[in-house]
């Protein structure tokens, strides 16, 4: 199974990129799960048609008991992608890192891996924060790898080396390691120079670059990813290269 954590600044086009990659891994006949780990609970809208699935922390303040099935805080999507939300607490009350944490034990107890048997799971990690609550997705349990997303903007790459550092922090406890960077370019002088110079002073390899594109835009304003919205599309092709590149990293790494 590729269990993958997607982190970046916020901004970055970290839910763009993990909804994509679920539609595209999905193209390729792969069963996946797309986890949003984020408070705004915006990850999984694009492969929902623009109807969102109600976030697990919605669920539980409206409910007095836990959900006794997946089928309560999950959508299909596009592709069969399950999309789960964990949303975050009332605004102002609570921290969002205990909603994640809150709804991992959920999924636990509804032995959601070992029923829904998927090949890909992805979680998509609100901003660059990678402690407390957001550090469950790269538990040992949960990722194997993290991806962060950067483009060649100085905060960008600035978030991306605190992430890349906090993840090193965590390699005595068993936890996901860096697989690699995605840059989302952003078209600013020098970006791919700047980004493969960041990417060997850490030792880091870039497992995709993804054009910025109109057709990725123009799809979402109407609730899709570009891979169902325009399958034939440049943009989408680079997508899927990038989900097989995944995939073969996964298996020679197993094997």
């Amino acid at each position: 199974m590729l269990k993958l954590a997607v982190y970046g600044k916020g901004g970055i086009g970290k839910s763009t990129i993990s909804s994509n990659l679920s539609a595209a891994f999905s193209t390729l006949g792969k069963r996946v799960i797309q986890i949003g780990c984020d408070p705004k609970a915006d990850s999984t809208i694009n492969l929902l048609g623009g109807e969102p699935v109600m976030p697990v922390m919605d669920y539980l303040r409206a409910n007095l008991d836990p959900p006794e099935s997946i089928g309560e805080i999950a959508k299909e999507g596009f592709g069969g992608v399950l999309c789960i939300e964990t949303g975050g607490p009332t605004p102002g009350l609570g921290c969002a890192g205990r909603g994640i944490i809150a709804t991992f034990d959920i999924l636990e107890d509804l032995r959601l891996f070992e029923t829904w048997k998927p090949d890909v799971v992805i979680y998509d990690v609100l901003g660059d924060v990678v402690c407390g609550g957001f550090a469950a997705p790269i538990r040992g349990e949960y990722a194997r790898h993290v991806l962060i997303v950067t483009s060649g903007e100085k905060m960008a790459l600035y978030a991306a080396n605190n992430i890349n550092t906090a993840v090193e922090n965590f390699k005595d406890r068993s936890y996901a390691q860096v697989m690699g960077l995605i840059l989302n370019r952003r078209n600013v002088v020098g970006e791919v120079e700047k980004v493969e110079a960041f990417a060997e002073e850490r030792g880091l390899s870039i497992v995709g670059t993804i054009p910025r594109s109109d057709d990725i835009t123009i799809c979402e304003e109407d609730g899709k990813t570009v891979i169902e919205g325009n399958p034939d599309s440049e943009v989408s092709q680079t997508f899927i290269d990038l989900a097989c590149r995944l995939l073969e990293a996964e298996c020679e790494d197993v094997g």
